[in-house]
């Protein structure tokens, strides 16, 4: 099996463990190796007013560093896809977002996640959501059908992240957006010193920096681009904003151009110091 292989399915080995856990009756945190609270894991991040009637199971199960749904801008009628859907979250607020005349899809590459965000769909009774199953790096969607791509604490996960990016701006109408939380690096830390932080699977090694992360994103034909930390206390997302010492939890934001815009290029933004 080969490094890239083994990284994932110990990544898949940790999530299907959290799936469990929830599905038992226990809260799972990103990298944790035990159970933790609500208050101490991805929930946090949601309003409480979101959080109502939504399944406990999918509370429980949220093991990501932001809401994309808070950045995202959905609307009515709006197709939107979530990359590592996990317990379906995310899937079921954007559903929320976009009503009936709309359709969320989750993606996830792990059956145990699966088996619960389906759960969680019918306890919802959410009839415009769609769990698919495969990887963030091949997504099983047609070319130009999706609104906006947002995703919670995955992409740090993927061993492949041009090809993430180049599959988001695939299935992205031209005009499309990206809306993402993710953990991000200080661009003065090695990928040594992000290892330091954590491994792999707790979300802190396989980490982009500021600079790197706008970088893939323009490679792959973005506009707009955003990649900013979250600053603690902002009116749109609740949490702790630091994750480890120089590295974030930070929104991510993106446009695929339509025909007419200007040729691909990062917009300016900040980092932190």
């Amino acid at each position: 099996m080969s490094e890239t292989d083994e990284l994932r399915e110990t990544v898949r080995q940790r999530y299907a463990t959290a799936a469990v856990r929830v599905s038992e009756g226990s809260t799972a945190c990103c990298g944790a190796d035990a159970a933790g609270t609500e208050d101490s894991c991805g929930a946090t991040y949601y309003a409480a007013d979101q959080r109502e009637d939504l399944p406990p199971e999918a509370v429980a199960a949220s093991l990501g560093c932001g809401n994309p749904t808070a950045v995202a801008e959905l609307r009515e009628g709006e197709h939107v896809l979530d990359l590592g859907s996990g317990g379906g979250i995310d899937v079921l607020l954007s559903a929320r977002r976009v009503g009936p005349t709309g359709k969320a899809y989750g993606l996830d590459m792990t059956e145990e996640m699966l088996a619960l965000a389906l759960a969680n769909k019918a306890k919802s009774g959410a009839t415009n959501v769609e769990f698919l199953k495969g990887t963030i790096e091949a997504i099983p969607l047609p070319a130009n059908t999706i609104d906006a791509v947002i995703s919670n604490c995955v992409i740090n996960l993927s061993t492949d992240k041009p090809a993430v990016f180049a599959e988001m701006f695939r299935v992205l109408r031209p005009g499309g957006r990206l809306g993402i939380s993710d953990i991000v690096a200080d661009d003065h830390l090695s990928p040594q010193q992000r290892a330091e932080r954590g491994d792999f699977a707790s979300c802190l090694a396989g980490a982009l920096s500021f600079t790197e992360y706008r970088q893939g994103l323009a490679a792959a034909g973005f506009t707009d681009i955003r990649v900013l930390p979250r600053t603690l206390g902002s009116a749109r997302e609740a949490g702790t904003p630091t994750v480890a010492d120089s590295m974030h939890s930070a929104t991510i934001q993106a446009t695929k151009p339509t025909p007419t815009t200007a040729p691909p290029g990062a917009a300016p933004d900040s980092t932190p110091d």
